[in-house]
C-alpha cells in the first residue's frame, strides 16, 4: 500500500517511558519506580479537582459541552481576554497542529530553534513543509532574524521557556524580534512552562493579552499538563485574535476533549494556591540539582521550567547513564536523540530527588 510520501522519513515522537513498561521489563516493584522523564507535576493533582471528577464519573456516557463555554470564560477572565480569543485543544500540541494546517503546505517554510519541542517539526513535515533551524541549540534571536530575512517563514515557533533545554528568552527581546516579522507570518509562542518562568523571573513573563493585541499574527499556547497537574487529562488552550481562532475552528474536530477533562480544567483554575505552592517547591528542589551538578563538575542549563538539563563530558555517555538508572527504577530522559550528550530530569518531590541523587551516585561509581 502506498502512503503519503512525506511520511516516509518522518520520525515518530518518542514519549517518556511509562512506569508500567519499566515494571514489565525489569521486574521492579511499581512502588520503587520513580518517573522523572515527562515533566509532570510530581505533587499530583489538586484534591479539589480529584473530588470534582469523582462526583462527575457517572456522566462519562455524555458528550462534553462542545462550546466549552465555562472553561473558555474562565480562561478569558483569568487573562483578561474575550472567549472569542480562546480555543481549547487535546493538549496544547493539538493547537500546534491547527497552526500548521492553517498556514502550511508543501514548500512552506517553518522556522524554529535547533533543539526544541519535537512536535513542531513533526507536524510541519506531515504537510510537506520545509524546516529551517538555527545553528544554536538554544533560542538565539539574532540567528532567527538572519534566517527569517534569508528564507522568510509561514510559521515561526518560539518555545518560551524552551523544552527540552529549559532556557528562556526575555520578553523585551522577544517583542523586539517580533516587530521585524511580516504580518502574514504566524508567530507561535509556546508558553507550556510560562507559569514557572514568570514565577522565577518577571522579565520572562509573556502576557497573552498584551502579546496578541500587540502582534495580531501571534498565537499564545498554554497547557494544563504541567503546573496544573493534569497531564493525563490532555487539555491545552490557545489565545489569538478572533480571525485566527475562527480559522482554527474550521480544523478542530467536535468534542476534542472529554467530559471529565473539561471539568478537571475548570476546577483546576479555581485552585491557584495549589499551583503556586507546587511551583515554589519546584524551584526549592531545583537548587538541589544545581548544587549537585556543581559538586560533580557537570554543566547544566539554568532552567525556568520544572526540569533541568545536565550535560556530560566525553567520559560519560548520557544514553548509558539513563539506561542504568532505568534498570534501577529511575526514569529520566536521555537527549541523545537531540544530538546532545545530556540528560533531562523532571524536578520531583524532595524524596524522589534524594533517591535520584543516590542512584545517580551509584551509576557514576559503576561507570568509573
Amino acid at each position: 500500500m502506498k502512503f503519503n510520501k512525506v511520511l516516509k522519513n518522518l520520525s515518530t515522537y518518542e514519549a517518556g517511558k511509562p512506569i508500567e513498561l519499566v515494571v514489565r521489563e525489569y521486574g521492579i516493584d511499581p512502588k520503587e519506580v520513580v518517573k522523572l522523564a515527562s515533566n509532570e507535576n510530581p505533587y499530583g493533582t489538586s484534591p479539589k479537582v480529584v473530588k470534582k471528577i469523582s462526583s462527575l464519573a457517572k456522566n462519562m456516557y455524555l458528550y462534553p459541552d462542545d462550546s466549552m463555554f465555562e472553561l473558555k470564560e474562565a480562561l478569558a477572565n483569568k487573562f483578561q481576554l474575550d472567549s472569542k480569543n480562546v480555543i481549547i485543544g487535546s493538549g496544547s500540541d493539538q493547537i500546534l497542529e491547527f497552526c500548521i494546517h492553517a498556514k502550511c503546505k508543501t514548500g512552506s517554510n517553518v522556522l524554529m530553534a535547533k533543539t526544541t519541542f519535537a512536535m513542531y517539526e513533526i507536524y510541519a513535515k506531515q504537510v510537506g513543509a520545509k524546516i529551517i533551524k538555527t545553528k544554536s541549540s538554544q533560542h538565539n534571536l539574532k540567528e532567527f532574524s538572519k534566517l527569517y530575512k534569508k528564507h522568510g517563514a509561514d510559521v515561526i515557533f518560539l518555545c518560551i521557556p524552551n523544552n527540552p533545554l529549559g532556557e528562556c528568552l526575555d520578553k523585551k527581546d522577544v517583542y523586539k524580534f517580533l516587530e521585524s516579522i511580516d504580518k502574514n507570518t504566524l508567530i507561535v509562542v509556546d508558553g507550556a512552562y510560562q507559569e514557572y518562568a514568570s514565577f522565577k523571573d518577571e522579565s520572562k513573563k509573556i502576557c497573552p493579552k498584551d502579546l496578541i493585541n500587540t502582534f495580531p499574527n501571534a498565537v499564545y499556547l498554554g497547557t494544563f499538563s504541567k503546573a496544573y497537574a493534569l497531564g493525563g487529562m490532555r487539555v491545552g488552550y490557545g489565545f489569538a485574535q478572533e480571525k485566527i481562532i475562527s480559522t482554527f475552528y474550521k480544523i478542530r474536530a467536535p468534542f476534542n476533549i472529554t467530559t471529565l477533562s473539561l471539568a478537571a480544567a475548570i476546577e483546576a483554575l479555581k485552585d491557584e494556591d495549589f499551583v503556586q505552592d507546587c511551583i515554589a517547591k519546584n524551584f526549592e528542589e531545583m537548587k538541589r540539582y544545581e548544587d549537585y551538578a556543581n559538586q560533580k563538575g557537570f554543566e547544566y542549563i539554568p532552567s525556568y521550567t520544572n526540569f533541568i538539563t545536565i550535560r556530560f563530558e566525553e567520559n560519560l555517555v548520557s544514553k548509558v547513564v539513563a539506561q542504568k538508572l532505568l534498570e534501577k527504577g529511575m526514569i529520566i530522559r536521555d537527549l541523545t536523540g537531540y544530538g546532545m550528550n545530556a540528560i533531562r530530569i523532571t524536578i520531583g518531590t524532595n524524596e524522589q530527588n534524594t533517591k535520584l541523587f543516590t542512584l545517580l551516585d551509584e551509576v557514576l561509581e559503576e561507570l568509573k
